[in-house]
């Protein structure tokens, strides 16, 4: 009988784990994604995003003059928010078209590891132009190396991720203009 994946056995986060699992998405991402467990469970995922998303939040306030208390929050809850909404997304459409493939926490971390490799850099004005297309390329790795799909099947989810995520945003611009118009 296979134990399930709790809080009380999952692996512990540790800032150790954090840089030996930075140092080896940058030398080997390929094999740092064939190396996952079956049961990632969420605790090492997500403090390496939350520990990735300090940092950018942190780093950004560089480049920020005003509201510096605001745009931290924001930026901090941006960061940590949108892999779960990606995954989220990537999850329902992995779902829709191929059938439950892997469990969401292990799809999860993928999302949340490519995501806090790149935050590292995404601070840096103009380099969200290297780093966005940088992180999908690893989510696309990490579901075909840890997760086991297909190269093809990769590309599908993500792209249409990338799709609905676009439609999304889309259609809260209006909602947004009217906050801003409400407030302002």
């Amino acid at each position: 009988m296979e134990k399930c994946m709790t809080m009380e056995n999952a692996p512990r986060f540790t800032f150790g784990f954090y840089f030996q699992a930075l140092t080896k998405m940058l030398s080997s991402p390929n094999r740092f994604f064939g190396e996952l467990p079956i049961e990632t469970g969420l605790r090492q995922p997500l403090g390496f995003l939350i520990l990735s998303s300090l940092f950018f939040a942190g780093a950004s306030l560089t480049t920020i003059h005003d509201n510096l208390t605001l745009m931290g929050g924001i930026l901090l809850m941006n960061a940590i928010a949108m892999p779960f909404v990606t995954a989220g997304i990537g999850f329902m459409v992995m779902v829709m078209a191929m059938g439950k493939r892997v469990t969401f926490s292990k799809l999860f971390s993928v999302y949340a590891y490519a995501t806090g490799v790149t935050l590292l850099a995404s601070w840096i004005p103009l380099f969200v132009w290297l780093t966005e297309p940088w992180k999908w390329l690893l989510i696309i790795m990490g579901m075909v190396k840890g997760c086991g799909f297909k190269w093809i099947q990769a590309v599908m989810v993500v792209a249409v991720s990338i799709f609905v995520v676009v439609l999304l945003f889309w259609s809260l611009g209006p909602v947004m203009v009217q906050v801003r118009e409400f407030m302002g």
